[in-house]
């Protein structure tokens, strides 16, 4: 099954983020003149919904591993990126490259796997797994 950009950023929105905040980001998002007011909030992301959100074992924090991790859960090859690096926000890139890109750099990104079902996040503080 295919999906476009928008419908990741629509459900990864939806899904792990906390109810009072999701009509206010899903704004952000829908005017690109916008976007950067949602981006520049991911260094410090104080708004994903606890319910959905999974820390990463600390011996299993490097992206090969987190990857592994993705994969078990059923993520497929490519993901979608939101995030504060502007040369990867709003791009589709294979789960490992985009992990190797990510993981430990503390720039503040979402990668959707499966849209509202699987996510990768990362800020300058945490790193989790997000699924429903």
């Amino acid at each position: 099954m295919m999906f476009n950009g928008s419908d990741h950023e629509r459900a990864t929105i939806a899904s792990f983020i906390v109810t009072r905040k999701q009509e206010r980001y899903l704004g952000f998002l829908a005017k690109p003149q916008h976007r950067k007011k949602l981006t520049a909030r991911l260094a410090h992301f104080k708004d994903l919904d606890p319910r959905f959100v999974a820390a990463i074992p600390p011996s299993q924090q490097g992206a090969p591993d987190i990857a592994r991790i993705l994969r078990l859960k059923g993520a497929p090859d490519l993901c979608w990126i939101i995030s504060e690096d502007r040369r990867l926000d709003g791009s589709t890139l294979e789960l490992s490259s985009a992990l190797a890109k990510v993981v430990g750099y503390g720039m503040g990104t979402f990668l959707s796997c499966i849209p509202g079902k699987l996510a990768y996040f990362e800020d300058e503080d945490q790193r989790f797994i997000l699924q429903r």
